[in-house]
């Protein structure tokens, strides 16, 4: 912290709070707060990366001096000089000299505006929510030596004001992006253009409610903050004790913000059906990874699917979601088929990939496959992962016995 007394540097924080209030795109919120950061933190380039929701490519969102990192867009975070950071590897990234600190370059890694801009010392911290990390706060300068672990203890702070802000919006554009393609999905089929026309209109009135539901709930929490904040910055003393209020209302209002941002997001399992929305998650799962794969998806069950309760076909589909994101994104298949099928004993859903198999993925899928087994076990459903034939490949397959199809129609 450059020498600042502590009631200036409180002020400095109240202000980015206020700043971020009511900005809608993360551009605009690092103009708004670049100024504030610089008090407590001086740079010659600041910005903030975001992980897209797909945690394969990033973007990042520059103040003042422009490089190529914010020219790139996406850009793979496998590429980004600060990788192991977002990764969860480490929880922040000093250094004194960037230009030859082993850390920032590797095979791959686009690191060449650290040099075209000369940016020596550089500071890397989390953005995190809830633990989960969904971006980071960087700065840097031309001298050599110029930050420590104070400021770097001044940046988690300023990441923990803006990062609730930045999920929010991440996520509304998510949602945005989604509704735009399956709406286009929609249209393309004659008998459906319709239901398009219904979904962008059920958008705009979404994006009308999550405006009201920010300003009136949201907004609001973080004026009563704020307001508490200037009663402390004119006392002469602050003890953490009449600072806990604070906290337990900034936690407040991120709940808020991420129920809202949840009851937000459209479903075209719910508009279109169970098929529609497996077909539309491969199409964009696979154009979104750029990998060159082909798929089929073969559906026999005469809608059976869609006549369950809507907790229980939600859970098929994030099982069959979270199958076909292990495929494209760990084995390396060149195919994947989905089927779908209904008989008098059971519904049930088949992925098979021809990737490398279970015990060959490059890169673990983490808790993909217990989260798979968690969803099947609350729904009563049988689940099997195994080998798809002798030469490799994964079948995962998830079967709803007809006892609960039953009982699940009874409850409907």
């Amino acid at each position: 912290m450059r020498d600042l007394a502590p009631q200036s540097v409180f002020d400095h924080y109240l202000n980015i709070s206020r700043l971020i209030a009511g900005r809608l795109d993360f551009h605009s919120v690092i103009q708004a707060v670049a100024a504030e950061i610089n008090h407590v933190i001086p740079h010659d380039h600041l910005d903030v990366c975001i992980i897209m929701v797909d945690e394969k490519f990033h973007t990042a969102y520059e103040s003042g001096m422009e490089t190529d990192w914010g020219k790139r867009f996406p850009a793979p975070v496998s590429n980004s000089p600060i990788r192991t950071l977002l990764w969860g590897e480490t929880d922040h990234l000093l250094t004194d000299d960037a230009w030859s600190d082993p850390q920032f370059h590797f095979q791959g890694a686009f690191s060449h505006p650290i040099f075209h801009q000369s940016l020596h010392s550089r500071l890397h911290v989390p953005l995190k929510v809830q633990g989960h990390v969904i971006g980071a706060l960087s700065c840097s300068s031309h001298q050599m030596g110029f930050y420590d672990m104070q400021d770097v203890e001044s940046a988690r702070v300023i990441a923990d004001l803006l990062a609730p802000h930045f999920f929010a919006i991440r996520a509304a554009d998510q949602a945005k992006r989604s509704a735009i393609v399956e709406a286009e999905a929609r249209a393309r089929e004659e008998g459906l253009r319709l239901g398009a026309l219904k979904l962008t209109e059920a958008l705009e009135a979404e994006r009308q409610r999550i405006g009201m539901d920010l300003h009136d709930q949201i907004l609001a929490d973080l004026t009563r903050l704020s307001r508490r904040l200037e009663r402390l910055a004119r006392q002469p003393d602050v003890t953490g004790e009449a600072l806990e209020p604070l906290f337990r209302g900034l936690q407040h209002s991120m709940h808020d913000l991420r129920q809202i941002i949840e009851e937000a997001k459209p479903s075209v399992l719910q508009l279109f059906g169970f098929a529609q929305a497996v077909e539309n998650h491969l199409e964009r799962s696979i154009q979104e990874s750029g990998a060159t794969l082909t798929w089929r998806l073969n559906d026999e069950t005469s809608g059976a699917i869609d006549r369950l309760e809507q907790s229980v076909s939600i859970a098929l589909f994030r099982i069959a979601q979270e199958a076909i994101n292990n495929a494209i994104r760990h084995a390396q298949a060149s195919s994947i088929a989905v089927h779908l099928m209904a008989t008098e004993g059971a519904v049930t859903i088949d992925v098979i990939d021809d990737g490398l198999g279970l015990g060959n993925a490059h890169r673990s899928s983490g808790g993909g496959i217990e989260n798979m087994k968690t969803r099947a076990r609350l729904i009563s459903a049988r689940f099997a992962i195994k080998a798809a034939a002798a030469s490799g490949g994964t079948l995962v397959s998830v079967s709803l016995p007809a006892k609960e199809l039953s009982a699940k129609g009874a409850a409907a």
